[in-house]
C-alpha cells in the first residue's frame, strides 16, 4: 500500500511513502531521511526542524533564568517596541511560552481612560512594573508618547516635550532601585510590513490584530522614522540603552532576542546551556548612530 504524506511549509509539498517505509518510523528524522533517499527538497523544513530545537533549547534557558530571578527576588523588565506588525507579539509569545505564570507577566495597555489621560503619564504603567521575583513583558510600553502618539496626534507638542524631558529621569529611578530594564526595538523594512499587513488581512486567525492605525503605518513610514531616531538620540543612555533586533525574518529575531536576554545574566545552570546564550551581533545591535537600519 502506497501512502502520500503532505509537509507543510510556506509552501506544500508531496512526498509518496510505502507502508513498510512509515511502519519503520519512530521519529521526525527517520522521516526526513527517507523522503531525501527520494531526493525530496527538504531545505525549508530542515530549517524550520532547527529553529523549533534552537527554540526549545532557549525556553528551556529561560525557564532556568526565570527560577534563579525568583530565587534572588530580582525585578526585570522587558520592553517590546517597533512599528506595526514588526514582530513584538510573536516574540513575547515564544519568551512566555513555558515560563510560570505565577512569577511572569505580560502587559499590553490599551488607550488611556479618561481618569488615566489626567494623571501623570506614567501612572499607569508604574503599578506594572515588576514585583521582586517577577519578569513582566510589555507589548509596547510608555514608549508609545515618544512614537506613536506624536506621528498619530494622540497627544500634542507640551506633552510629548513634557514626556521626552521626564522618560530619562523616570527610567534612572527604576535603575537605581534595582529595576532590570530591557529595551527592544524590533527594525523591519516598509516591504516587509507591506507583506505582513497583508498576510494579516487575508488571514482569519491573525485580522484581530489589524486596527485602522496600522492602515496609516505605511502613508506616515518616513514620519515614524524622525520620531523613532529622536526617540533614540533622547532615550539611548548608558543605565538604560536601546537594543535593535534588525532583522526581517520573525524566527531570527525570536532567537536572536532571548539570546540576548539570557546573555545579561550570570544565572545558575547557565554553563551547562545545550546551546549558546549570546547573540548573532549582526541581528542584535546596541543603538549607536551610525548603526545600520533597515526601517528608516
Amino acid at each position: 500500500m502506497t501512502f502520500y504524506l503532505t509537509l507543510r511549509n510556506k509552501t506544500e509539498s508531496l512526498y509518496m511513502f510505502t507502508e513498510e517505509e512509515l511502519l519503520k518510523v519512530k521519529k521526525r528524522k527517520q522521516l526526513l531521511e527517507i523522503a531525501k533517499a527520494k531526493n525530496a527538497d527538504l531545505k525549508k523544513i530542515e530549517r524550520n526542524i532547527r529553529y523549533e530545537e534552537e527554540l526549545r533549547l532557549l525556553q528551556a534557558e529561560l525557564v532556568n533564568l526565570q527560577q534563579w530571578v525568583a530565587k534572588h527576588k530580582l525585578r526585570i523588565a522587558v520592553i517590546f517596541e517597533g512599528r506595526d506588525a514588526a514582530g513584538k507579539g510573536g516574540s513575547i509569545k515564544r519568551f512566555t511560552e513555558h515560563l510560570n505564570p505565577r512569577s511572569m507577566r505580560i502587559v499590553a495597555l490599551s488607550k488611556p481612560t479618561e481618569v488615566e489621560f489626567g494623571q501623570w503619564y506614567f501612572r499607569r504603567y508604574i503599578k506594572e512594573l515588576p514585583n521582586p521575583g517577577e519578569i513582566v513583558f510589555f507589548d509596547r510600553s510608555w514608549y508609545n508618547r515618544a512614537v506613536v502618539e506624536p506621528v498619530m496626534g494622540f497627544c500634542n507638542k507640551k506633552q510629548y516635550d513634557k514626556f521626552m524631558a521626564q522618560v530619562t529621569e523616570f527610567e534612572h529611578m527604576l535603575y537605581e532601585d534595582g529595576v532590570f530594564l530591557i529595551k527592544f526595538w524590533f527594525s523591519i523594512s516598509k516591504e516587509e510590513q507591506a507583506k505582513r499587513f497583508e498576510s494579516r488581512l487575508t488571514n482569519p486567525l491573525k485580522i484581530w490584530k489589524f486596527s485602522p492605525v496600522d492602515l496609516k503605518g505605511q502613508d506616515l513610514w518616513d514620519k515614524y522614522t524622525f520620531s523613532k531616531e529622536q526617540m533614540f538620540s533622547k532615550t539611548h543612555t548608558t543605565f538604560s540603552p536601546w537594543t535593535i533586533v534588525k532583522t526581517n525574518q520573525k524566527k531570527v529575531a525570536r532567537i536572536e532576542s532571548m539570546r540576548h536576554v539570557l546573555s545579561l545574566f550570570d544565572y545558575a545552570g547557565k554553563t551547562r546551556a545545550k546551546t549558546t546564550t549570546f547573540p548573532d551581533p549582526n541581528v542584535i545591535q546596541r543603538y549607536h548612530r551610525h548603526v545600520e537600519q533597515i526601517d528608516i
